[in-house]
């Protein structure tokens, strides 16, 4: 996985699953794949232009305190299972929350031998506090590991079947030991 560098107000991380698009596009868009990876929160969808978007958080999450809505936005533009654009608000922390919404991208693109690109760009014009935590920069703080911490474990759902059991500790496993 590369991504660009960490504290930048645009973001780009790119993933390479076995997995088809359909495959991807439901572990995104659905709630009973986004609660087996990443954060374990799960999505409302409303796949129009001007839908809504949100994030629950799960019990575990909510019994470390974390908000009952974790994020929420609107869906810009939906072409399954190619393209999902949206906006895209932290409500997790105050100061965070209040820096506004930001512009989540999903891009989509099978390629060859079952392996399909995965492109996730986070745009976060005035938003330095959002841009630090979505970067996984406060992964040493306990905070979690962002979007490569979310990727990695959506990759190794789709192609093991299994998730990275994160969820209900206090943030990404240390890999140092």
């Amino acid at each position: 996985m590369s991504t660009t560098q960490t504290q930048t107000s645009t973001q780009v991380y790119r993933v390479y699953i076995k997995a088809t698009p359909q495959a991807i596009w439901d572990a995104i868009t659905a709630p009973e794949w986004t609660r087996k990876y990443g954060y374990g929160g799960s999505v409302e969808y409303d796949l129009r232009p001007g839908g809504s978007y949100r994030v629950i958080a799960s019990a575990e999450a909510m019994a470390m305190g974390s908000t009952e809505i974790m994020v929420d936005g609107e869906v810009i533009e939906a072409d399954p299972p190619h393209k999902l654009v949206q906006t895209w608000r932290m409500l997790m922390s105050e100061a965070v929350a209040a820096e506004g919404f930001s512009r989540l991208t999903y891009e989509i693109k099978e390629g060859k031998g079952g392996v399909t690109k995965l492109t996730v760009i986070h745009d976060m014009p005035d938003a330095p506090g959002m841009a630090v935590m979505v970067s996984g920069g406060l992964e040493d703080q306990g905070a979690g590991g962002g979007w490569n911490w979310i990727l990695s474990d959506l990759k190794s759902l789709l192609e093991t079947g299994e998730s990275m059991q994160w969820q209900g500790d206090a943030g990404p496993p240390d890999q140092d030991g």
